[in-house]
């Protein structure tokens, strides 16, 4: 995090601490202080944020551990809300909740970080071979593409004129190498004053990022895990959450996502989360392959962690600097996916800091203002028109992590209240090895008929028929459950035991995805010849069943078992599901000649 702090320099706005609780203190003499003002505290000149001005009093949340500080230590202000550096070299980073980058502090610090230590989220002489955009004598504004810069081999970095800068340009760098911390135009304004235009520019992470106009979520964020793109679609610039109890699931799921989805940058955010889930991150990405271009993961990724054994004051902050930068590449025309795991933990931390603030506490302990954080945070999602003119989007996948998988808890149902795609964990899947372990009754997308039309005219005309007959077969073997439970399987009429074996084949052949291996990615294409394997021997076995033919015969064979195998197969191996299809339709005629023939012989 820069500072741009020089206490030497304006006597007049030092403060002096008052009163510590924890992250949160107290100070006085702050009447020249603004609010949500970053504040360097104490001897070790830990940073802070004004959250509360009373008069010449005011309240600092502290983003590292105030152990040790004692009353009286000075308080300096930097003129500057909290904000992130947002220009090259930012993928590929790996930064904490207020975006330093934790390794540049390794090399700085080794493996313990001093209090107060400062590094800049981009390295300022890190140089960048920029090749411009725009000639002198243009006119420029907001959104103006200036530069371009390739950042890695998966992302060209396009630089755009800052949003308080317009008019015409008097100098622009030539093609070649430019120092993060260097300019790359000037530009004349109104004024008739040349005004700077830096490689990287601030923006305050609390406040959104504008566009131009805000888009219907009408084209699928494509995942390749099946169960989400083929019953539980996302819409590009949509919100999703996944919660569930300890071990469903949730980081994994997550995982998938940011590793296979089609989003053009990923934003992970370990918020609250254990240091070895992070840790596997960080060991997994850079040796894991983008699915469509072969290049390591990590070329399209940007990391924020703040895990469970670091300072909770920055753990609030950590969402706010992930969805920043996912806005600033969201703005080149980019499809930016982010993934906070978890919003659970995040909320707990602005418990824990409204607990030291006194405030009344309302559900469970929580703030009454926590339902509106939540909706500040997905409402900061959507596919819009930017200022550069291109679409872009902001995906945001939450993970929720409720006590004892109570859906019913606070953070889960006011998230409910912002989000359109709920991915629920179910804890009886997660025991029985059923993974990812979504559950297909309590799940829902309200996006699906929204992207249904580009699945019908990239996919499949019939993607939406096959999606409703799989639901309604899902949710009718919910109800022959109940009665296999209390009666056993035999009891039941031949038509309802093909429902039963026509679920068993969708949950296990179809829903059912290994996080390793060929089928961790698994395309809309695969998915769909899949689904259309099994709904097509439920056609034939319903007309079958009707025949009188017994539902043992058509399922014992091995032609059916390999359905459940189909998952196995690449999905440009195209003749192995034809073959498969003419073995299964050949078993199923065959089964009808003998049952016709038998008829015949009695008559």
């Amino acid at each position: 995090m820069e500072s741009k702090i020089k206490p030497e320099e304006n006597e007049s706005r030092i403060g002096a601490v008052s009163m510590i609780n924890g992250p949160v203190i107290h100070a006085v003499s702050m009447k020249n202080f603004a609010m949500r003002e970053m504040v360097h505290v104490g001897e070790s000149r830990l940073l802070g944020e004004i959250i509360r001005m009373d008069g010449d009093e005011a309240t600092i949340q502290v983003y590292e551990e105030t152990q040790g500080m004692r009353v009286g230590e000075r308080v300096i202000g930097s003129g500057e809300s909290l904000s992130v550096s947002l220009g090259p070299g930012l993928i590929g980073g790996f930064f904490d909740g207020i975006g330093r980058p934790l390794s540049a502090l390794l090399e700085k610090e080794g493996r313990y970080i001093s209090p107060g230590i400062e590094a800049p989220m981009i390295a300022p002489d890190r140089m960048w071979n920029v090749t411009p955009m725009v000639s002198v004598g243009d006119m420029v504004s907001s959104g103006t593409l200036l530069g371009t810069v390739q950042e890695t081999e998966l992302t060209l970095h396009r630089i755009i004129c800052p949003l308080d800068i317009e008019g015409e340009v008097i100098w622009i760098t030539p093609q070649g190498n430019v120092s993060s911390g260097g300019i790359i135009a000037k530009v004349k304004n109104a004024l008739g004053r040349a005004v700077d235009v830096p490689l990287t520019q601030r923006w305050p992470v609390r406040t959104p990022r504008p566009y131009r106009e805000r888009l219907l979520p009408n084209e699928p964020l494509v995942t390749g895990q099946r169960v989400i793109d083929g019953l539980f679609p996302l819409a590009k610039g949509g919100t999703a959450a996944i919660p569930g109890g300890f071990g469903t699931g949730k980081t994994v799921t997550q995982h998938q996502l940011a590793k296979w989805s089609e989003a053009q940058v990923v934003v992970y955010i370990g918020c609250g989360e254990r240091g070895n889930e992070m840790t596997d991150v960080l060991e997994q990405f850079p040796v894991l392959e983008d699915p469509r271009s072969g290049r390591p993961l990590m070329e399209r990724t940007i990391l924020i962690a703040n895990t469970s054994n670091m300072p909770v004051a920055a753990r609030e902050a950590s969402i706010y600097t992930g969805i920043t930068i996912a806005e600033y590449f969201r703005d080149m025309g980019y499809d930016v996916a982010l993934m906070a795991d978890s919003t659970s933990r995040w909320a707990e931390a602005l418990r824990e800091i409204s607990g030291r603030l006194e405030e009344i506490p309302a559900e469970e302990g929580f703030p009454a203002y926590l339902p509106s954080r939540l909706a500040e945070f997905y409402e900061r999602a959507g596919r819009v028109v930017t200022q550069y003119g291109e679409n872009g989007s902001v995906s945001i996948i939450g993970a929720v992590s409720p006590p004892g998988g109570d859906f019913t808890e606070p953070v889960t149902r006011h998230t409910k209240r912002f989000i359109r795609c709920f991915w629920g964990l179910d804890k009886n899947l997660a025991n029985a090895r059923h993974f990812p372990a979504i559950s297909w009754i309590e799940s829902y997308s309200e996006y699906a008929s929204e992207v249904e039309e580009w699945f019908q005219g990239n996919i499949d005309s019939r993607w939406g028929e096959l999606r409703e007959k799989a639901r309604a077969i899902l949710l009718e073997d919910e109800k022959i459950q109940q009665v296999i439970r209390l009666v056993g399987e035999d009891v039941l009429p031949d038509e309802q035991r093909l429902v039963n074996y026509t679920a068993f084949l969708v949950k296990n052949g179809y829903l059912q995805q290994a996080a390793f291996g060929s089928d961790s990615y698994s395309p809309p294409e695969k998915g769909f010849a899949i689904l259309d394997m099994i709904m097509h021997f439920y056609d034939r076995g319903l007309e079958l069943v009707r025949q009188g033919v017994p539902i043992s015969l058509i399922r014992e064979n091995n032609a059916v078992e390999e359905i459940t195998h189909l998952r196995e197969f690449s999905a440009e191996d195209k003749s192995s599901f034809d073959r498969a299809l003419k073995r299964l339709d050949n078993h199923l005629n065959r089964v009808g000649s003998e049952r016709t023939r038998e008829q015949e012989g009695i008559k």
